[in-house]
């Protein structure tokens, strides 16, 4: 394994000074021989900054002047340009820790999944492990008690694993988080990449289901972490969330069950209001 070549490719629009420390922090772990960064329509001045900061290193392919084309089509594209045997797909505002790409990798490689996919830990400034970073089988019902806020109250049990004691080494997991997640050439191209027709937000889940579906596997590694600020980006916050309403709607609707087409209609709008309204008390 110590030959192939691990490329990373981070997606960012209006992301702020993060960005700049999220990329050195990829570019100081020797691991690691690529960054691929897909400007999705920063503003005039971070597209001057990065090219003075990091144009004129080997390691990094700056892609500019295709506007916003959503995230996962951008993850997409970032994967196309770039070089590597496999590629971690990571947030603008997540600090990679050195080593973690690597730990990915070989935890992918020795799952014996065919496809595979690896997801890391992502944790606050206090080291603290967040919600996402692990996660069951998202359905509807996880979703519907999620965002209306019932899975707390007692003996309902969550869709996210992060209150759940650690475990040692790499194991399964349904679902991880997108802001850093690993897959080798052949499992991209097995599964097709991400679904275009996310725009922003559910399309890791989609991706994780993809994999199950195709007969592979998800990863979990709970010692590849990423320090995660989030909300970093400037774009408004009702806009992002109306995103994530879109997201669900999709993959419910595109899910092999019939069921789940009933049942993104009937508690559909149920969901869209309680991710909507919690956007607005934010404000």
């Amino acid at each position: 394994m110590s030959g192939e070549r691990i490329s990373v490719v981070m997606v960012s629009f209006h992301t702020g000074p993060v960005l700049f420390e999220a990329v050195r922090a990829v570019l100081a772990d020797p691991g690691i021989d690529e960054l691929v960064l897909v400007d999705n329509g920063n503003p005039a001045d971070i597209r001057r900054a990065l090219m003075e900061a990091f144009g004129a290193d080997d390691r990094v392919r700056l892609l500019q002047g295709h506007g916003n084309i959503g995230f996962a089509r951008a993850c997409n594209y970032g994967a196309d340009v770039s070089t590597g045997d496999a590629v971690l797909f990571l947030n603008p505002d997540a600090i990679l820790e050195t080593g973690a790409a690597k730990r990915m990798l070989d935890a992918g490689r020795a799952s014996g999944y065919a496809p595979w996919l690896s997801g890391g830990r992502l944790v606050d400034e206090r080291g603290v492990e967040q919600r996402g970073s692990r996660r069951g089988k998202v359905d509807l019902l996880s979703v519907f008690l999620a965002f209306t806020l019932l899975d707390r109250l007692p003996g309902i049990r969550s869709y996210n694993h992060h209150r759940d004691p650690l475990p040692e080494e790499p194991v399964p997991m349904p679902t991880v988080s997108g802001a850093v997640m690993m897959l080798d050439r052949a499992s991209i191209e097995a599964v097709g990449g991400f679904d275009a027709g996310y725009f922003l937000h559910v399309e890791d889940i989609a991706l994780c289901r993809a994999v199950r579906e195709a007969g592979g596997g998800v990863v979990f590694v709970p010692d590849a972490r990423a320090r995660h600020y989030g909300a970093t980006s400037e774009a408004p916050a009702l806009a992002v969330e109306w995103h994530k309403v879109r997201g669900f709607y999709r993959y419910f609707w595109s899910g092999r069950r019939v069921g789940s087409k009933l049942g993104i209609v009937l508690l559909g709008p149920f969901i869209a209001a309680a991710i909507l309204g919690r956007a607005l008390l934010s404000r």
